[in-house]
């Protein structure tokens, strides 16, 4: 049993897993690692069985998404006793996708930086692109902020734009989100927090969940010392209406649940202008269903709403921070649209 629990949402990955779990088997001794099984159809749970037997499985009976299924895993595994005898020190867990590689000694610079300083609940390494690891990878680079009206970004990659990685962002910064392809944090605060939001289903659930534990007092940093590399895309490319639908309705719950009270309604009012000029924009490139995507993200969150209003009251009440330190006062579509500001270096050249 040791104290941290690298656990990794499978669903019909075999293939995928052939080609990473090795490497982070291999380059992990610190770590236990444990899958949890989506309900795969595949050869997953047959692979694991018969070529990982290291490996603890963790198996639901259907496909629960995300955010979801990495909530049911991490019970189960409180439910089996895997929890650390008492004057071991606290337990992390670490949330890895399983189109990721690590190489060896990527896990220490993490951890020992957690165990120095108790005040941050979570962390996330530098994360590279695995097919050209000279470029950051578009799901977290090296930590992630949000901009005034609730667009993500990160160091190393701006809406479309990603950086090559030359060593700009090698120094540990507090973030507001760390990316869910490998997430770092402490049982005690996942759980104290609620963890990850299964009605998100998929994506920017871990901005929701990090976004909490900011507004509570708690850290979140990335610590580019440690570096991962991520294939990226695995489950649902870009441009895939569903990825769309999932960011558009999540962005909006994402920003229900989290701002506070004085901007809540001018940024969901500026939003909606902002969504109508994208499903304009998704017309404009031939991409129809796109279009539709956004009205019935829309749509859906309206009607969704109702089942956040007590989760957006306990968030207010228990928040410390408003608005979080990590969260810009600035437009990033004006400066990246309009002022070219297309890297995260250029984007702080106004707040210097």
């Amino acid at each position: 049993m040791k104290r941290i629990a690298i656990v990794i949402l499978n669903w019909n990955g075999a293939d995928m897993m052939r080609r990473f779990l090795p490497s982070v088997v291999a380059n992990s001794p610190e770590a236990d690692v444990i899958v949890i099984d989506n309900g795969s159809t595949d050869a997953s749970l047959q692979y694991l069985r018969d070529e990982m037997p290291q490996v603890r499985i963790i198996a639901l009976d259907k496909n629960y998404g995300f955010a979801e299924g990495y909530h049911l895993g991490l019970k189960k595994l409180e439910e089996e006793s895997l929890s650390l005898e008492e004057g071991m020190g606290e337990r992390y867990y670490l949330l890895l996708n399983s189109d990721v590689e690590v190489r060896e000694g990527w896990l220490q610079p993490m951890f020992a930086y957690m165990e120095a300083h108790p005040e941050v609940a979570a962390c996330q390494p530098k994360l590279l692109c695995q097919w050209a690891p000279e470029m950051f990878e578009y799901a977290g680079a090296s930590g992630g902020y949000i901009d005034a009206l609730g667009y993500p970004y990160c160091r190393g990659r701006i809406f479309g734009t990603v950086e090559k990685d030359e060593g700009q962002y090698d120094d540990v910064v507090p973030v507001l989100w760390a990316t869910g392809a490998a997430l770092l944090i402490r049982s005690r605060d996942y759980w104290e927090v609620g963890g990850l939001d299964g009605r998100f289903f998929a994506h920017q659930e871990e901005i929701d969940l990090c976004w909490r534990l900011r507004s509570r007092g708690r850290g979140v940093v990335c610590v580019p010392q440690s570096v991962a590399y991520h294939l990226g895309g695995g489950t649902l490319p870009q441009g895939n209406p569903k990825k769309d639908y999932l960011n558009f309705r999540n962005n909006l719950l994402l920003l229900y649940k989290n701002l506070p009270a004085g901007r809540l309604w001018k940024v969901l009012f500026l939003r909606f202008w902002l969504d109508a000029l994208a499903s304009v924009r998704f017309v404009l490139r031939g991409q129809f269903r796109s279009f539709l995507t956004v009205w019935r993200a829309r749509f859906d969150f309206w009607c969704l709403l109702p089942q956040f209003r007590k989760d957006r009251k306990e968030n207010l009440r228990l928040s410390k921070l408003s608005p979080v330190p990590e969260q810009s006062s600035f437009s990033l579509l004006w400066r990246y649209y309009v002022k070219g500001q297309n890297t995260f270096e250029k984007l702080m050249i106004d707040n210097e």
